[in-house]
């Protein structure tokens, strides 16, 4: 069987943990970003934040212990982790020897400013540009957003009709979400596939994670990006913010989550945008909802408006109830479409097809698991929800794939003795190289990598014979 990459996306403390202790300074400088960080605090490291946020002396470790019961030490400890680990306080000697902790400096006078006020604007409103002739209310901005996230995710299911920047293209390819072989159009592969099973939220946040992995790489400074997005998630929702003051870098930015649909801008050269829905619950709730996988916190996607809507037959028919072009889409990945109504299109499920979704990457369980997922209320009243001689067949289609596995090797044989083989083996299997074997007919194979130290041992072996 082949190994199935199962797609983690990481919260946002995790992603901060793994920057450098002077990108995290940096990002401190910014009351916005101070903000964000404590709203996705566990509830008890709230709380030891509050009560050292406004002392200026390091209060002794054993003090701090002492504000959970004996109970609690676990919460307690897991509290202390995150702290340190986002570098939210820090270890200081007292008189005597004793180890006492004091809040970031930089982090407690930011997060003072963004919960007292005071400090300059975070963002600049456009009303310093008069009214906008073009004003868009919130309703067309959430539709907007709907519009711009589906033709993303219909680009990945290769609707014909979906077209992305160059740019985004690239990031999709880089993220692994789709794969583009010399001279072919970009298809889905198998962690494709577990992105469009995860909520809208989650979406977001693993391609926005994915984005900030190559900021660099981009010439972008990564402190002022991040700052810039923890910033529009405060942002009043159909409100308009003027473009004056950013950066080349900033500006650019813009453009691609104006692609994202987080921003609206009527036109590139538009001196004011208008952050949307999804820029503005971006860092709400990444805690919860970035960290599921594939298989956990399973969501719709925007606009779908379809709780559930999949019948399966065991003659393996499948009837979507949906106008979803995504949906439809996404059924079409591992069955041969048929029929299609108006309010609902009939497919087969059927060997090639499948196989034909295999090969893409996307796995027998990921089918089931869509399936499962989306089933009509009728089918959920059943038990089993789908047809067991379905997911069987589905199972034993993917079985007939993976009947066989590649892989390299060096072969060694025409060894003089019995002896001589056994002696080669043994250290191949000593050093984990050993990939085959037959004693009978004196014949092995080797792992690439582990040749050359077989080969060295073989040769001074002979040496001392």
């Amino acid at each position: 069987m082949k190994l199935r990459v199962q797609l983690q996306c990481k919260n946002l403390h995790e992603y901060l943990k793994e920057l450098s202790p002077d990108v995290l300074d940096r990002l401190y400088n910014h009351p916005a970003t101070c903000l964000a960080v404590y709203r996705e605090l566990p509830a008890l490291a709230k709380n030891y934040v509050m009560r050292m946020l406004f002392l200026d002396q390091p209060l002794p470790q054993a003090a701090v212990a002492l504000w959970v019961k004996k109970d609690g030490q676990k919460d307690h400890d897991e509290c202390v982790s995150v702290l340190s680990g986002l570098r939210l306080w820090h270890t200081q000697h007292l008189q005597g020897g004793l180890q006492g902790n004091v809040l970031n400096p930089v982090f407690k006078d930011n997060l003072k400013v963004a919960l007292l006020g005071g400090g300059k604007a975070w963002a600049d409103e456009g009303s310093s540009l008069g009214p906008d002739r073009h004003a868009r209310d919130v309703e067309s901005l959430d539709r907007y957003a709907t519009e711009r996230w589906e033709v993303i995710l219909h680009f990945m299911v290769g609707s014909p009709s979906a077209a992305v920047s160059q740019d985004l293209a690239q990031l999709l390819t880089q993220a692994g979400l789709m794969k583009s072989e010399a001279g072919e159009a970009p298809c889905i592969t198998s962690s494709g596939f577990q992105f469009l099973l995860l909520d809208t939220a989650s979406q977001l946040w693993y391609l926005t994670l994915q984005y900030l992995n190559t900021a660099q790489s981009r010439g972008m400074d990564l402190v002022e990006i991040l700052s810039f997005l923890f910033q529009l998630s405060f942002s009043t929702l159909g409100r308009d913010y003027s473009v004056e003051g950013m950066s080349e870098s900033l500006l650019t930015f813009l453009q691609h989550l104006r692609e994202f649909g987080l921003v609206f801008q009527r036109k590139r050269k538009s001196r004011r945008y208008y952050p949307t829905r999804l820029a503005i619950t971006l860092s709400a709730g990444v805690s919860t909802n970035s960290s599921s996988t594939a298989t956990s916190g399973i969501g719709l996607t925007p606009g779908t408006g379809d709780s559930g809507f999949i019948v399966v037959e065991t003659n393996y028919r499948i009837y979507a109830y949906t106008n979803s072009e995504l949906q439809i889409a996404l059924v079409a990945l591992f069955s041969e479409m048929l029929y299609r109504f108006p309010d609902v299109v009939v497919a087969q499920v059927t060997r090639e097809s499948v196989q034909q979704a295999i090969a893409n990457g996307i796995t027998a369980q990921q089918i089931i698991h869509f399936l499962r997922t989306r089933a009509h209320p009728i089918m959920l009243k059943q038990t089993p929800v789908l047809p067991p001689t379905i997911t069987d067949q589905i199972r034993l289609w993917e079985l007939e794939r993976d009947r066989l596995q590649f892989t390299e090797g060096v072969l060694y044989n025409q060894f003089l003795s019995q002896a001589d083989f056994e002696v080669l083996r043994d250290r191949a299997q000593g050093l984990g190289v050993l990939v085959w074997q037959n004693p009978a007919h004196r014949v092995m194979v080797v792992t690439p990598h582990g040749h050359s130290e077989v080969k060295r041992f073989w040769k001074r072996q002979k040496s001392h014979t």
